[in-house]
Formats: structure tokens, C-alpha cells, sequence
């Protein structure tokens, strides 16, 4: 018993023990060893990108929640895909100031379960530890934030309600370039889009006036333009109802243009702001200068590239999309552009 204890505990005090995963049929915990080193190369805290060969522990919910540390602050960047979120939650990695956690699978778990019928108030307590979990520093005196996957929207507003102190930055691309993403994955892209569809229907995320069959008669383009709707409509209401004090709004072409700016008015909003000097490492170094998905050497003038030869191939098929999208949105009430602007 006492070696079981002091299993539990020391899974717990170090935050390289990664709360990976959560299996409600036996309401357990699947930790992995994941160091600071490993989150920093892992494009996501997923088993696609994490190590195959980690030591793994499961451990039952009820054995290890009594032992958890106190929270470090923590923050979140919600975003609606392809929208430079990677790139700015690497700006968190920095030893002894924060950390940036990519993407934690655990709460993907958390949404599928909802999805499948999970009683929503096991489900919220659920949560609530999962982010008491996620929430352990890796150093002293670190905040932590989180960039969940996008299909995690979904729990913001409880996130958010079960943490009062922290922030939020609502992040995303404006509709042209947010389609033009997708129309340059290809089919990946576009069934991409059409599984996201299905989620956000089971979340009850959209409500356009749509039946169901509709969406089968709607191009992949106007599915993608669907999702991005009803992705703004949740951040549109956690800014109506958090304010601007808790939840700031930016567009990927904002970050890019005016990243010093909006790296420094980030960090503020956050609470945890950077000197000058810093603020310019990050915004001339390397983070704003490499493939947050691969890896290599990625300038501004590659990625406008890419986006004007996909725009060329794809772009009469994008405007009419486009000009759909806001018909749509006029029509629910969904604002095209946010409010609560993170930089003015």
C-alpha cells in the first residue's frame, strides 16, 4: 500500500507525468512520461507525435485527485483551425516563466464521452480534474496554457466557469484564408471539414436554419464555411459573456502582420508579461520563423506563397463561398468579425 502511494504521489508532483487519456468505463487516468523536451519537439501532445516507447501509467481518477498540487495559473488559446494557434502556444515554452501545452488528448476524451451520452455532470466534474491535472508546473513559479484541439470549443464556456482567474484568446483565421487552408489539403482537407461537421451537429454547435440533409447538398467549401460559423458563434458568446477583462478575439493575418504587438498584448492579458527584450527575441526568433507541423524553416514569404497558389487554383469556388458564408451569418446573427479585439 505504501508503494502504491508513493506511485500515486510521485505521478502527480511532476508534471512530466502527462494525463493523456481518461477511460470512463473504469474512471482511470492514463499518464505518460512526457518531459518538457519532448512536449517542445511534439507537434501535439498526441500519440501521432509523442513517443511510442514512454513509460505509461493508469491510475484510477478517485487514487490520484486528493494528490494533486496546487494549480499553477492557467490560461487558454481557443481556437478554429489553421489559424497559427501551434505557433503561439510555443511562445509558452519558456523554463520558469510558462508552459505551452499543445493539444492534451484528454480532453478530446472528455468530449467524445459527452458525445456519447456521458451524463453531463460526471462529465463537468471530469473535466474539472483533468484541468486540476493539466494545471501542475513544470517549475516553480510557471503559468500554464492550454491550446486545446478546436473540437474542444465545446467546453469552453464550462472551462472557463470552472476557472475564474484565468484568460482566454479566442484565436482564428478570417474566412478567406481559413478556406483557402482547406481547399490546399485536398480530400484530407475536405473530409477534414465533414467529420468536424458531424461533431459539432452531435455537440448541438449549429443551429442555421439547416436540416440535416442539407449539409449532404452542400459543397465541401460551404461545409467548412458551416464549421467556421459555428465556431465564431461560441467564441461570440464567450465574449458576451466573460467580457473583454477575461476573452480576447485576433485573426492569424493580425498575429503575422503585428506579432511584437500581439505577442506583448497576449502575454498582458494573460498577466505575465514580457520584458522588451524578450518580447523581441520571440518576435524576430525562431518561433515566427519555422513549420509549427514540421518543423523546418518556414518564412512569411513561403506561407503567402502556398495561399496564392491555392487561392489562384481555388478562388472563384472561395469568393462564392465567401459571399454565401455572410448571407448565412446575417441571418443567424453571427458577427463575421469578433469583438474584443486582442489588438486594436
Amino acid at each position: 500500500m505504501t508503494d502504491f502511494a508513493s506511485l500515486i504521489t510521485q505521478t502527480v508532483r511532476d508534471a512530466a507525468w502527462l494525463p493523456h487519456r481518461y477511460d470512463p468505463g473504469h474512471d482511470a487516468v492514463h499518464f505518460q512520461h512526457v518531459p518538457r523536451d519532448v512536449h517542445r519537439k511534439a507537434v501535439f501532445a498526441t500519440d501521432e507525435h509523442l513517443p511510442a516507447d514512454a513509460e505509461k501509467r493508469v491510475l484510477r481518477r478517485e487514487d490520484v485527485i486528493g494528490a494533486v498540487p496546487d494549480e499553477a495559473p492557467m490560461h487558454f488559446i481557443f481556437h478554429s483551425a489553421f489559424c497559427c494557434s501551434t505557433l503561439l502556444a510555443r511562445v509558452f515554452d519558456r523554463p520558469g516563466w510558462a508552459m505551452g501545452l499543445k493539444e492534451p488528448v484528454i480532453l478530446n476524451d472528455l468530449v467524445g464521452w459527452r458525445r456519447r451520452g456521458g451524463d453531463p455532470r460526471t462529465v463537468a466534474m471530469v473535466l474539472d480534474h483533468s484541468l486540476r491535472l493539466l494545471g501542475r508546473p513544470f517549475d516553480p513559479g510557471e503559468a500554464i496554457v492550454i491550446k486545446p484541439s478546436n473540437i474542444v470549443n465545446s467546453l469552453a464556456t464550462a472551462m472557463l466557469a470552472m476557472r475564474p482567474s484565468a484568460r482566454a484568446l479566442l484565436l482564428h483565421a478570417p474566412l478567406p484564408t481559413y478556406l483557402t487552408s482547406v481547399a490546399k489539403k485536398g480530400m484530407q482537407g475536405r473530409l477534414w471539414v465533414r467529420d468536424g461537421l458531424v461533431g459539432m451537429l452531435q455537440d448541438g454547435s449549429i443551429s442555421f436554419g439547416f436540416d440535416q440533409k442539407d449539409y449532404l447538398g452542400q459543397t465541401d467549401l460551404q461545409v467548412a464555411a458551416i464549421g467556421w460559423l459555428a465556431q465564431h458563434a461560441i467564441f461570440a458568446g464567450l465574449i458576451a459573456r466573460f467580457g473583454p477583462d477575461r476573452v480576447r478575439s485576433l485573426d492569424s493575418e493580425t498575429l503575422l502582420a503585428r506579432r511584437e504587438d500581439a505577442v506583448r498584448a497576449l502575454t498582458a492579458h494573460y498577466g505575465m508579461p514580457l520584458t522588451e527584450a524578450d518580447l523581441s527575441e520571440l518576435a524576430h526568433g525562431p518561433v515566427f520563423h519555422r513549420h509549427s507541423k514540421l518543423g523546418t524553416d518556414f518564412a512569411s514569404t513561403d506561407r503567402n506563397q502556398e495561399y496564392r497558389d491555392a487561392a489562384s487554383a481555388h478562388g472563384d469556388e472561395i469568393d462564392k463561398v465567401v459571399r454565401w458564408a455572410m448571407a448565412v451569418a446575417e441571418s443567424a446573427g453571427v458577427p463575421m468579425v469578433l469583438d474584443s479585439p486582442l489588438v486594436a
